[in-house]
């Protein structure tokens, strides 16, 4: 069988790490959705936890042509061949869906912004667990004051609680990839501290920032148009520090600031 590199194909062929990722929570009579599903390694261990539905979605026409011959007695789990990025999700996922995928690398940001951008919030589904680029997932962990903390940190823990996460070497693949994989799991939580309105706007608000990265916050807010001293003194924010050095917190009060000062 050919693999393509342009769909990130590198089978996860470790039947420990396959274990070690169901172990993350239970299956049972849940209904689920894997994004990616290749061979079906994953989704034959899925289906040994006798879940409700499992739901394979797979971008590859021969890989889910295949897949469907594999499991053509299941009547459990049904194939969609489709791309991840452009299927309508809310239609597939029902209360308690639990979504899981080795994602392809080059694609995975992507798809995890697709799920933090839902709407209304919280989502239907009740867990995400990715596997991701060691680098990637690096920075979705970190922390402020941590090196990889970064605009994914801030943007997912805004919507995410991170419960868990473990390192995959990339022996454990087929064909092996150049660099090390994690596995995290997501839950979707309704932050208190949060009352900025879209997303979007934090998205926005951290890429400014983020842009500038080597330079002190003050030149940001001026960009942003938000001199306001008032809100500045009355959170205590210290102009001279660089992006890497606030709060995720911090970052959260500037987009609800940012959303308030453009209603005119």
């Amino acid at each position: 069988m050919k693999f393509k590199k342009s769909l990130g194909q590198n089978l996860l062929i470790d039947k420990n790490i396959l274990k070690k990722i169901l172990s993350l929570t239970s299956f049972k009579n849940k209904n689920v959705i894997e994004i990616g599903s290749g061979t079906g390694n994953l989704s034959t261990e899925i289906l040994k936890s006798i879940p409700n539905k499992l739901i394979c979605i797979e971008k590859d026409k021969i890989f889910a042509k295949n897949l469907k011959t594999l499991f053509k007695n299941k009547k459990n789990l049904s194939v969609l061949n489709g791309d991840i990025l452009k299927l309508n999700l809310k239609k597939l996922i029902s209360e308690g869906t639990i979504i899981i995928g080795n994602l392809p690398y080059n694609i995975s940001t992507q798809i995890l912004i697709k799920f933090i951008r839902f709407n209304p919030w919280p989502p239907k589904f009740s867990k995400l667990i990715f596997m991701f680029q060691k680098e990637v997932g690096e920075k979705i962990i970190a922390s402020m004051g941590n090196t990889n903390y970064s605009r994914l940190s801030i943007i997912t823990k805004s919507r995410f609680k991170i419960s868990n996460f473990f390192y995959v070497s990339k022996n454990c693949f087929f064909p092996k990839p150049k660099v090390d994989s994690i596995v995290i799991e997501f839950q979707p939580i309704k932050r208190k501290d949060i009352n900025f309105k879209s997303i979007k706007s934090l998205e926005y608000i951290t890429n400014i920032f983020f842009s500038n990265k080597r330079k002190m916050i003050n030149k940001t807010f001026k960009k942003l148009k938000i001199e306001n001293n008032k809100f500045i003194k009355s959170e205590k924010i210290d102009l001279t520090l660089r992006p890497e050095k606030v709060s995720e917190n911090l970052f959260y009060k500037i987009t609800e600031f940012y959303e308030k000062s453009q209603i005119k």
